[in-house]
């Protein structure tokens, strides 16, 4: 439904003028909704990616740390029960005990190192956090469309151009595709005119022609752009005695924007080839 219309018929417009307005309430709560959703799959990713609590990680540190101190007191232990075992101070048992414990403290360290770096590590597979990365990128994409149909709720010109007419009013409810305002751009005026068969060799695509209208302030030039290559009898609109079944061919001039936007359309204007005398 159409909330407003910020242009009347016959104003000039320029680039980026307010056209008109939408109702946007459930435009909006989609983008709204899209972009909780977006914020939701980049908190569990974060999850994902992020390591072990600090307080969790300290404590593993200090384990390794003691576990290493218990490898270095049991490495002390082994040599000094190898240097003994020579002078019978000491028995083979308690040699073996030695580098028992000496082979578990060691294990011990490995597997405190081990469980240290796992709690560094993300918390989450290398699967799980490629497929949330995709849930994230999805949830971007949805906000982009949903941002892309809030922003065509408020319609802007895309070009400086006259409105020709405002097809719709604030309250109507207008269908998809269905025209609210019509504009007409300087580059969109051109002028019809039509040349009798007898002087169709003298106009060419290219040439220019010279328009007079009521109230213009000077002559305009205008380059043909179009000779039809198909002959009609004369227009009745431009019906006379003298005219009467005669064959001319459809021309159009068009003229340079800046001079374009003095005509209005359906404007009767003269056409005369460039050099003419009026």
């Amino acid at each position: 439904m159409l909330t407003a219309v910020t242009v009347a018929r016959g104003s000039r417009v320029e680039v980026g003028t307010p056209l008109f307005v939408q109702d946007e309430g459930a435009d909006r709560a989609a983008r709204d909704q899209a972009a909780r959703q977006l914020q939701q799959a980049r908190d569990q990713l974060a999850n994902l990616e992020a390591a072990a609590k600090p307080t969790e990680i300290e404590q593993a540190e200090a384990n390794l740390a003691d576990a290493q101190a218990t490898v270095q007191r049991a490495k002390f232990d082994l040599d000094r029960a190898e240097a003994l075992i020579q002078s019978g101070a000491v028995t083979s048992q308690t040699l073996d005990q030695r580098r028992a414990d000496f082979r578990s403290a060691t294990a011990k360290v490995s597997a405190m190192q081990a469980m240290l770096t796992q709690m560094r590590a993300p918390t989450g597979r290398q699967g799980e956090i490629q497929a949330q990365q995709a849930a994230v990128d999805a949830a971007k994409a949805a906000l982009a469309m949903a941002d892309w149909r809030l922003s065509q709720r408020r319609a802007a010109s895309p070009v400086d151009a006259r409105v020709v007419d405002v097809l719709a009013r604030p309250g109507e409810t207008v269908a998809a595709g269905t025209p609210v305002v019509s504009l007409l751009p300087p580059s969109n005026i051109f002028v019809r005119f039509f040349v009798p068969e007898a002087d169709l060799a003298r106009v060419h695509t290219g040439d220019t022609v010279v328009i007079h209208c009521d109230r213009c302030h000077r002559d305009i030039t205008a380059t043909i752009s179009f000779v039809s290559p198909q002959a009609e009898y004369t227009p009745p609109v431009i019906y006379s005695e003298e005219s009467r079944a005669k064959l001319v061919y459809l021309v159009e001039a068009r003229p340079p924007p800046a001079q374009a936007a003095l005509f209005n359309p359906g404007q009767p204007v003269t056409v005369e080839p460039s050099g003419a005398k009026p």
